[in-house]
């Protein structure tokens, strides 16, 4: 990778800096991870995912490994999956993980928010029909309410089963008899997480490397 300053001079890096928030450094950091997953391959496919030991025990590690291959998440207007990725495409979805930088308007701050729920929402609607389930719902209150670390797996899990409960009972409570519920849409998982704080929560460790860790850096970091 050379140096940091290398880095800087050459245009595919500093156009992924622009396109994902992180720095040079982070970029470097990055891609020694890639090749370390990818055994100094060019691209990664799921097997080398899979052998994670930091996402053995992740409840939701198949989605984890699925969005890296759903190229609903490269920042483009394609659906479906890939077999394998470049480190442009690892980049950008490692980028969904990013804790948003301090120094955001709050509108640069809820377009981050709405990126990062539409991340979250692609993973849980696998068949992509624009829907999940009320089920794979609570599971993503649960993990969300587990991550911050306040509330112990049971507590998390009773508030996720609840909050499943509350969103049955408004979703259906407004049909007509003969509507048949086809589960929660985007637009309505953005309005009942509206008060879960979900920008930190985003994050996953590869390699001992956490995800939190890697913050934006404002644009004088870019030069």
């Amino acid at each position: 990778m050379g140096t940091l300053q290398s880095l800087s001079d050459e245009p595919e890096y500093r156009e992924l800096a622009e396109k994902t928030g992180f720095s040079f450094e982070q970029i470097g950091i990055l891609h020694k991870r890639f090749k370390q997953l990818s055994h100094n391959e060019n691209t990664l496919r799921r097997a080398d995912l899979d052998t994670i030991p930091d996402l053995a025990c992740n409840p939701i590690r198949t989605q984890i490994i699925e969005a890296f291959f759903d190229k609903r998440n490269f920042h483009q207007n394609g659906d479906g999956t890939v077999e394998e990725i470049s480190f442009e495409e690892f980049l950008v979805v490692m980028s969904h993980f990013r804790p948003p930088a301090l120094n955001m308007t709050e509108e640069q701050r809820e377009k981050v928010r709405r990126e990062k729920l539409r991340f979250l929402f692609n993973m849980h609607n696998t068949d992509n029909d624009g829907t999940i389930t009320l089920e794979e719902y609570r599971h993503v209150v649960e993990e969300l309410l587990s991550r911050s670390g306040a509330l112990g797996k049971e507590t998390a899990k009773g508030i996720a089963d609840a909050a499943m409960l509350e969103v049955a009972s408004i979703s259906m409570g407004h049909m007509e008899p003969d509507e048949f519920y086809e589960g929660i849409t985007f637009e309505h998982f953005l309005k009942i997480l509206k008060d879960i704080e979900i920008e930190t929560r985003m994050n996953i460790r590869f390699l001992n490397m956490d995800t939190t860790t890697l913050c934006n850096r404002d644009s004088s970091s870019i030069r």
